[in-house]
């Protein structure tokens, strides 16, 4: 697992955890937190590819909420609904017209052996974006202090010392 701290405000902006099955293939990332990594055509000459409005997630974190962006959903607001499934412990994000279902996954939640609660649900809708905020429990907020203390005494390398690092 990787993850990459503002240190201005002190929150996660980026959570990533390696996923390989096979010692020499290529790195490969599961990114939990943060804006998807890019995906390269390793070939030109493919004939199929995904196509570029169709709707993608990322996820973010602020100091009070946790935040989900679904961009290239182009319905008004109306459209959606956002429920919290206590039994599959996750958000689901449906449109009335049924174009749209998916469910999000809570990471951070389901390490506290939390519940999703239905009042902490918030959503807008901008730019053909849906945003949808949950508002953090307090163990949740408590966890993350103490482990910013913890990565606090943590010394960061520099570039310059990397460069003295000399591989074997």
């Amino acid at each position: 697992m990787v993850e990459e701290y503002n240190l201005d405000t002190n929150v996660v902006t980026r959570r990533a955890w390696r996923c390989n099955k096979q010692l020499k293939d290529e790195d490969k990332w599961d990114v939990e937190i943060g804006d998807p990594q890019p995906i390269y055509n390793k070939e030109e000459n493919m004939m199929i590819r995904e196509n570029s409005n169709q709707p993608f997630i990322s996820r973010r974190i602020t100091k009070t909420n946790l935040e989900w962006r679904i961009r290239n959903l182009p319905y008004s607001i109306e459209t959606y609904s956002v429920m919290a499934d206590r039994d599959s412990r996750c958000l689901i994000v449906r449109t009335t017209n049924k174009k749209y279902y998916k469910k999000l996954e809570i990471p951070d939640l389901d390490r506290l052996n939390l519940i999703p609660e239905q009042e902490n649900v918030s959503f807008s809708h901008k730019f053909n974006t849906l945003i949808i905020t949950y508002k953090k429990p307090k163990k949740l907020v408590e966890m993350e202090k103490t482990i910013l203390e913890e990565i606090k005494q943590v010394q960061p390398k520099h570039q310059q010392d990397m460069n003295n690092c000399k591989p074997s």
